[in-house]
């Protein structure tokens, strides 16, 4: 099986996942990583054994054939296009950028330089999820009628302060929903369907931030159905991550990514709160595994060598964002705003 070549851009806690990631999968190698900060270019280099670079000319000029962006969210749009612009396949951590428009413009330029674009969703990846989603897709829960996502987290004080871009609206494009929500809201649209409008109420009550810290709303699904989203980094202290989906024949629940109810008329529950355990960063950002990572790379690896889409796509990364930015809009008008 041929290597696939991978650079990273960016040096912060999350690039650890990464190259855990690539170490154990047999079809990928970590050749070198960008950061902008020239100060630490060395340690990066003992930390991950590959050189190093803070010229992205330098760094692009690699034999690379997959970029991973690891960098600040509101910086995800011009790395992705340095980079397809040199040819290279790009997987983006999540946000793929902080609005729809952003989005928009990457994606056409991956398109036209016939580049693989996917962005890193890995909650799609875990079992008890997956099993959610083929009992809605088959029709066991019948008619969708309710969709509910709560992400009612919690970070501490030096979480912001020790960072020059989380919960600003430059560099992270607001907070609870954006940044922590986005997995959440992410598996909610998946299998809930495209949003027609929403209501919503976002503030920042806690934090000395840019963004919010708690906020609400209220969606109209498309199919007819409703449902509600709350997400917040100052509600102490911090609970995993819930999904409700709500069906006429019945209902299934999610709490930090493993199915913790299953109640459906006619239809035994499988083994609910499996022994699969991929952690919630409900308190602790660190405390999430690295497993759904490592399939979403080697989902992209797939993807490029077979020349198909990757798991999840620009259009497919879009979903999210502009329901969050809707939501945004909704507060900022206190109005209901439709996508």
């Amino acid at each position: 099986m041929p290597k696939i070549n991978i650079g990273i851009i960016g040096t912060g806690s999350i690039v650890n996942t990464y190259k855990k990631c690539i170490d154990e999968l047999e079809g990928a190698q970590l050749v070198a990583l960008y950061t902008k900060s020239r100060n630490r270019k060395e340690s990066a280099r003992k930390a991950f054994g590959v050189p190093v670079f803070s010229v992205m000319d330098e760094f692009l000029q690699n034999d690379i054939d997959l970029v991973c962006v690891c960098n600040e969210s509101g910086l995800h749009g011009e790395a992705i296009k340095l980079a397809a612009l040199a040819g290279k396949h790009v997987l983006s951590e999540k946000p793929l950028e902080t609005t729809p428009e952003k989005i928009d413009e990457i994606i056409a330029i991956c398109s036209s330089k016939n580049v693989k674009l996917g962005c890193t969703l890995q909650n799609r990846c875990s079992s008890d999820y997956k099993r959610v989603l083929e009992a809605v897709n088959s029709g066991k829960l019948g008619k969708l009628i309710m969709g509910n996502a709560h992400i009612n987290w919690y970070r501490n004080e030096s979480y912001y302060a020790d960072s020059d871009w989380k919960g600003t609206f430059k560099f992270d494009g607001g907070a609870a929903f954006i940044n922590q929500g986005i997995h959440t809201i992410d598996l909610l649209l998946h299998i809930m369907g495209p949003v027609a409008s929403v209501f919503g109420k976002v503030s920042t009550l806690v934090h000395d931030i840019e963004g919010e810290d708690v906020g609400a709303s209220i969606l109209n699904f498309q199919n007819g159905a409703i449902g509600t989203i709350t997400a917040g980094t100052a509600l102490y202290p911090g609970y995993p991550e819930r999904i409700e989906i709500y069906g006429e024949k019945g209902s299934i629940l999610m709490e930090g990514g493993r199915i913790i109810a299953w109640n459906i008329m006619g239809a035994s529950a499988p083994g609910i709160a499996s022994g699969e355990n991929n952690g919630s960063g409900a308190a602790d950002p660190t405390a999430i595994g690295h497993q759904n990572h490592k399939s979403v790379i080697a989902d992209m690896i797939e993807a490029i060598l077979n020349d198909r889409r990757p798991m999840v796509d620009g259009a497919e990364a879009r979903k999210a964002v502009a329901v969050i930015t809707a939501i945004y809009e909704s507060s900022k008008r206190e109005k209901l705003v439709f996508i």
